[in-house]
């Protein structure tokens, strides 16, 4: 496939501010129960889940550039029964609007216990983000799904697709959030980067899993079977077209096999290799600049995986143009 900037920066911002929120709402609730300290609401909360808008809506933004008809982007939403873009295009939305309210209630302070004194983390911020955490896994299994569900694009279709996506948007989300409490939360530092160490190394395993499956597959498409001859020895001398069309703009990359290995080695230093030293180090040396760096790298990283991802993939009709003479 050609990878479009547009998805990959959407795919990987959103991922982002998804990751990020739920660092937040695992940092609130592990305060109640007593097992870390609580946090200032404005400081931290209020001023997180604006960084995680950021975030969502840069990718929202970016989602534009990939449409032939932005104003007519509302009809996304026509097919929300069957397609799993149509429940993207609505739990996008929505996912950004409980991160907004889960923030204004924190700036505003609202956060009356709503079963009593005696009952702790029931207030109105909990049940905000306990709202938002079910709209940010929903909104992981719609993006990964919209891939994952294309049975004839083999290299997609695999629950890895959609482990990738919720562990690498969780991953760099943490490390995200490990950065932004070196300033905001420094008592949260060391938990966030334990954590972001351990999700980035999860990420690499099955990341890993999935370029070897990758590796192995045997497409039920070949040219025999694209034009219907059974003959051992085809060759393709031409694509049939004298020039590029959609099909060769839409569904091929155009780069060689070589880069494609060279992508692949970058975003898997970028991505798993070089973060965990990075946060290492910060943790060890207290640098906050060490924990901004280690997430730029990561999300360079991630913007490499993410257009290898979509490279990698082989859509069947390519069989049909494969040879420019």
């Amino acid at each position: 496939m050609n990878p479009a900037l547009s998805v990959v920066f959407l795919t990987t911002l959103i991922g982002a501010g998804q990751g990020l929120f739920v660092a937040m709402y695992v940092a609130q609730a592990g305060g109640a129960m007593g097992a870390l300290p609580v946090q200032d609401g404005v400081r931290f909360y209020a001023l997180g889940s604006a960084l995680s808008l950021l975030l969502l809506g840069g990718g929202l933004l970016a989602s534009f550039f990939h449409l032939g008809h932005p104003e007519r982007a509302w009809r996304a939403v026509a097919m929300w029964r069957t397609s799993w873009l149509s429940r993207e295009v609505i739990a996008l939305p929505a996912f950004m609007a409980a991160v907004f309210v889960y923030g204004a209630l924190h700036y505003l302070g609202w956060n009356d216990n709503l079963f009593g004194a005696a009952s702790p983390g029931g207030g109105w911020t909990y049940v905000a983000g306990g709202v938002g955490v079910l709209l940010c896994i929903t909104l992981f299994v719609c993006t990964g799904m919209i891939y994952a569900c294309i049975k004839f694009i083999e290299e997609w279709h695999t629950p890895f697709t959609l482990i990738n996506f919720t562990l690498l948007g969780v991953a760099s989300g943490f490390v995200l959030a490990t950065g932004f409490s070196a300033f905001a939360a420094p008592a949260l530092v060391k938990f966030f980067g334990a954590w972001a160490i351990t999700l980035t190394l999860v990420a690499l395993i099955f990341r890993a899993a999935s370029l070897l499956r990758n590796k192995r597959i045997r497409h039920m498409s070949n040219l025999q079977t694209a034009i219907g001859v059974k003959h051992t020895k085809i060759q393709q001398k031409a694509q049939g077209a004298m020039g590029g069309s959609f099909n060769t703009r839409e569904f091929f990359h155009g780069k060689s096999a070589l880069f494609l290995r060279s992508v692949k080695w970058i975003f898997l230093v970028l991505t798993f290799v070089a973060p965990v030293p990075l946060l290492w180090l910060a943790l060890s040396s207290g640098a906050a600049a060490l924990f901004v760096l280690a997430h730029l790298v990561q999300f360079i990283g991630l913007i490499a995986e993410r257009w290898f991802f979509f490279a990698q993939a082989k859509h069947p009709q390519n069989l049909y143009y494969q040879t420019i003479s």
